[in-house]
């Protein structure tokens, strides 16, 4: 990327107070490379968080798997930090080798361990991968890992279903993210995961948790904590934003910025649905 190019990006993106991302796998096929890439081109903050499992390293332990794509969005993130963007990583379970490191900093990013961020109305949230309240990851780790390989076959068959979809136009659909709304004990877990986070969060005094490891994102209130889920960029492909004034949102980018132009050109072509006939009296 030249000078140039860069310049264009930063004048293009569109500029939050903090924007928390999770759930990258880099290092693996999963990885929805191309929109993450997109979504960082047209997006920047003054704080980027990295709640956790950035980079796959469980995948990468059973073959290496590294294109320049992922090379790519390592870059552009290093060069948020480079251009003044206070940016922290705190680790997941498929990245704790970084947990060694905690309390360092590589390349202008701060490696941590958790985080206390306040927000611009005053809120203060724990910023935790979550993986640690997860009884499976902490007590079944072989469970865990089977889980894991399981989730990445049907994620690669996703990858290529939603390769087709693209080609005739249709909006990318995550097959295991509608499974696991379908799915009892699915939903049981995730309701089970957000009880224990806002417990965790009120424990610690604070006013709610930023967190990933489910990829689920949400934002909700729970007994009185606010609960955000960040989700992931693999199968909901989805980041928080904190605007100005400190309210949470969450960002889809299933698209990139120039397939969503393109459906809105498409649909103001479309000529005004005519006004339905009153039926006779």
């Amino acid at each position: 990327m030249t000078a140039n190019d860069s310049l264009a990006d930063s004048q293009s993106a569109k500029r939050f107070r903090t924007l928390f991302l999770s759930d990258l796998h880099l290092g693996t096929r999963g990885l929805q490379a191309e929109l993450l890439l997109d979504f960082l081109k047209h997006h920047d903050a003054d704080t980027i968080y990295l709640v956790g499992d950035i980079v796959d390293g469980w995948r990468l332990k059973g073959g290496w798997y590294w294109p320049q794509a992922h090379n790519d969005v390592v870059q552009k993130l290093l060069r948020k930090a480079r251009k003044g963007a206070r940016v922290v990583y705190v680790p997941g379970n498929h990245d704790e080798f970084a947990r060694d490191y905690t309390g360092m900093e590589f390349g202008g990013v701060e490696v941590a361990d958790t985080d206390i961020h306040e927000t611009a109305d005053g809120k203060k949230m724990l910023v935790i991968h979550g993986d640690q309240f997860d009884i499976v990851v902490r007590h079944a780790r072989w469970l865990a890992f089977l889980g894991d390989w399981a989730y990445e076959a049907a994620l690669f068959a996703n990858t290529w279903a939603n390769r087709v979809r693209r080609l005739f136009g249709v909006d990318y659909w995550s097959f295991s993210a509608w499974a696991k709304l379908k799915v009892k004990n699915a939903v049981n877990f995730i309701g089970d995961f957000e009880q224990t986070l806002a417990a965790e969060a009120a424990r610690r005094g604070v006013d709610g948790v930023v967190c990933g490891h489910i990829h689920h994102a949400t934002i909700r209130h729970i007994e009185g904590m606010l609960y955000v889920n960040t989700g992931d960029f693999v199968e909901s492909c989805t980041a928080i934003a904190e605007h100005p004034d400190g309210r949470f949102e969450i960002l889809y980018w299933r698209k990139t910025a120039k397939e969503q132009a393109a459906a809105e050109a498409a649909a103001a072509q479309q000529p005004p649905a005519l006004p339905q006939a009153r039926a006779a009296a």
